[in-house]
């Protein structure tokens, strides 16, 4: 009797963890590749920020830093992307968009389930602006 319930109890540990995987969308891996004060430009910076997504992976809705001017460059796979009202689209490989200060980025996402995508998103931003993403509550 008391195997049985240990391996009931293994079971459905197995079994919700692997359901709590499977309903977890995948996350964007972000990573701050490169910061530098511009010389020229007091008070402002030049940031580089590498986003990937695993296949099926998106960022939640989010804004900027109202002092952000971002240029991202899609480097590998698709991106769908949605800025403040406009129409989604999928971006792909080479291709490129912008968003200008206070602008809100409804949807980012990898527009594939099965291959990754990476872009690359190089700010301008006041030297002060530590946090560069603030999620938009739903």
């Amino acid at each position: 009797m008391r195997r049985l319930l240990i391996a009931t109890a293994v079971y459905a540990a197995s079994f919700l963890t692997a359901h709590a995987a499977e309903t977890a969308a995948p996350l964007a891996k972000v990573t701050v590749v490169f910061d530098q004060a511009l010389p020229n430009v007091p008070g402002k910076s030049m940031k580089g920020v590498l986003v990937e997504y695993g296949p099926g992976g998106s960022s939640p809705a989010h804004m900027h830093p109202r002092s952000a001017f971002i240029y991202a460059t899609i480097l590998e796979g698709a991106i769908r992307s949605q800025v403040n009202d406009e129409p989604a689209k999928v971006y792909r490989k080479g291709e490129n968009f912008f968003e200008k200060p206070g602008d809100r980025h409804a949807i980012s996402a990898n527009a594939s389930d099965s291959e990754p995508a990476k872009l690359l998103a190089v700010f301008v931003v006041d030297t002060a602006d530590k946090e560069l993403v603030t999620p938009i509550a739903k």
